[in-house]
């Protein structure tokens, strides 16, 4: 088995590893640090929780520690698609380089242009930043990127979802050449795959896991059901999100839930809170300041529920997550990988589970088909609203459509109606049948028993409409 101390990394940088308390390398550090560290171009593919961050932090660390920054020119560049991914890389870099005297600089938003300028003034051995934020201090000439040695592209699928790729494109031509690149990605998409090839020298390609595949120890379950309505679709799910909740009991020691909507994550965290959860929101609309409180009161254990939008799904590095509830199955399949790894990190167990409606079934073919397994269906826990079998649906709707608009039964409902066989004339003759094209078209009102019946007045005017009511004029 392969140790830190065999990846030749610089002595301050393995004091600082076996500090934090590791000893082995995952697959993807395994893979990733000796070709990182012989100068070669990187291509990472690795599943979410692999460990890619210390994958370039230490052979950045390593690589950096000889030579001097010089002011607004970083010699290296790190690009994070969220403020929160970006915070967490400079966490780790601030643990590997502490026994070293390299400076790093974070550039994310919500945070003062003066701050951030006053950093990059006096040089940087490491940016670590998002891809807007970064432009606009090179737009506005207090940042040059001509002095970048290594350039590092992580979660780059999730740069291409959130539309950063002609950023990263841009950010690629304005760096040398020469440099080196070390580029991570979860998934290839063909856009990433156009990426690597364009602005990628001959990279060591590093594949550790069967792309966006589930971590196996993560525990899936699905929760189907179908609404007693669809207006109380919603209502119905944070019904059975509690109920979920309660009968996780003691193993439940904190949890990520995930929506699809800013607003909906709002909405949950505000019910939970009613029912007497500790519970608190964290997505892209909110302050900064605000953001930062939540995941650091999540991360010391005074906050137990973190409901989240996808923009925090791969920027958080919170090693005892016991659950992670979808209570929105995700629009696109590879952000299920994502949710469901913040779970079961590190080797630890973990547990996921999935709300779903019949709405949800194109999402979790998706889903299924990109693992290329079938989520194990599980029974809805006692209290929550019971699933409805298909026969069983229709039965409400039949009632429904023999009720009138006031919701109260027709009067021919409330009698059994007539068998028209039996009350018909035994001797009547057979009426010839009028050809379909000479049917006459029947009005929503009218009575359609009757289909020679005088439509108007017929033939007969009444003598008061042939009167005549002009008043002869006075003499």
């Amino acid at each position: 088995m392969t140790t830190f101390s065999e990846l030749n990394l610089d002595p301050r940088v393995l004091k600082a590893v076996e500090d934090a308390g590791y000893t082995t390398p995952t697959p993807i550090q395994e893979g990733a640090i000796p070709p990182a560290l012989q100068g070669q171009d990187v291509l990472g593919i690795a599943q979410t929780g692999t460990g890619k961050t210390a994958s370039f932090t230490l052979p950045m660390i390593t690589l950096l520690s000889k030579g001097r920054a010089r002011a607004r020119m970083p010699r290296s560049l790190v690009l994070a698609p969220t403020r929160e991914l970006a915070a967490q890389v400079a966490e780790n870099f601030d643990v590997y380089a502490k026994n070293t005297k390299l400076t790093k600089a974070l550039l994310i938003g919500g945070v003062s242009f003066k701050e951030q300028d006053l950093l990059i003034d006096r040089g940087v051995d490491v940016l670590i930043a998002t891809p807007g934020r970064l432009l606009d201090h090179f737009e506005r000439g207090k940042l040059l990127l001509t002095g970048v040695q290594i350039m590092v592209v992580d979660e780059a699928d999730r740069m291409l979802d959130m539309g950063f790729i002609p950023d990263i494109e841009r950010i690629f031509q304005l760096t040398p050449f020469t440099r080196q690149t070390l580029f991570f990605s979860a998934t290839m998409a063909p856009e990433i795959e156009r990426i690597t090839n364009t602005f990628l020298s001959a990279p060591a390609r590093v594949e550790v896991a069967r792309q966006a595949s589930a971590s196996e120890t993560i525990t899936q379950g699905l929760i189907y059901f179908r609404p007693s309505r669809k207006d109380r679709t919603a209502k119905e799910k944070r019904e059975m999100l509690r109920a979920l909740i309660e009968s996780e009991g003691d193993k439940l020691t904190n949890a990520i839930i995930f929506c699809n909507r800013k607003t909906e994550v709002d909405v949950v965290a505000k019910s939970l809170k009613k029912h007497g959860l500790d519970a608190a929101p964290i997505h892209g609309d909110l302050e900064q300041s605000q953001r930062t409180r939540t995941l650091d009161g999540f991360r010391d254990g005074t906050l137990k529920f973190l409901i989240a939008s996808d923009v925090a799904a791969r920027g958080l590095d919170i090693p005892n997550v016991s659950h992670v509830f979808n209570f929105d199955a995700p629009s696109h399949a590879e952000d299920y990988v994502h949710r469901i790894g913040r779970t079961g990190r590190a080797g630890r167990l973990g547990t996921a589970y999935t709300i779903a409606t019949p709405n949800d079934d194109k999402y979790l073919a998706a889903i299924e088909s990109l693992l290329k397994t079938e989520i194990p269906r599980i029974e809805a826990p006692g209290g929550a609203t019971p699933a409805l079998a298909p026969e069983a649906e229709d039965e409400p709707k039949r009632e429904a459509r023999s009720r009138s608009r006031g919701g109260r039964k027709r009067k021919d409902d409330e009698a059994p109606k007539p068998d028209l066989a039996e009350a018909a004339p035994q001797d009547a003759p057979d009426q010839p049948k009028e050809p379909r094209e000479d049917r006459p078209r029947r009005g929503r009102g009218n009575d359609r028993r009757d289909d020679n019946r005088v439509v108007g007045l017929g033939d007969h005017v009444p003598d008061f409409l042939l009167r005549d009511f002009k008043v002869p004029a006075n003499d």
